[in-house]
């Protein structure tokens, strides 16, 4: 446990201590690889199926396949962008199996 603890400490001091803005462990840029949204730009860690690996991606558009929420930290859809919000089951079940999803709608232009 001690040895897990020193290399994580290790690790960390690396990412805090590189001059580079776009940093190692967090600011990830779209197309690298992550293990939580929290890491990416984006705020979307996504992958494509249950055995491929997840990479930063863009928050889905308008009229595009979205997410509504995740449990684990990483999407099968990307949340919408800003101002947009994702038509889809929200409920805690559809967020365990993975079968939250919906179309990013613009809230504003719809109740025109």
């Amino acid at each position: 446990m001690e040895k897990v603890l020193v290399l994580l400490l290790i690790a960390l001091s690396v990412a805090y201590a590189a001059p580079d803005p776009r940093g190692i462990i967090i600011s990830l840029d779209e197309g690298e690889l992550c293990l939580n949204s929290a890491q990416c730009k984006s705020k979307c860690c996504h992958r494509t199926s249950g055995l491929s690996l997840a990479r930063c991606a863009p928050k889905a558009s308008e009229n595009s396949e979205c997410s509504a929420k995740t449990l684990y930290g990483v999407y099968y859809k990307c949340p919408c962008e800003r101002g947009l919000t994702c038509e889809a089951d929200k409920t805690i079940v559809g967020a365990i199996t993975n079968t939250n999803f919906g179309i990013c709608h613009d809230a504003g232009r719809s109740k025109q």
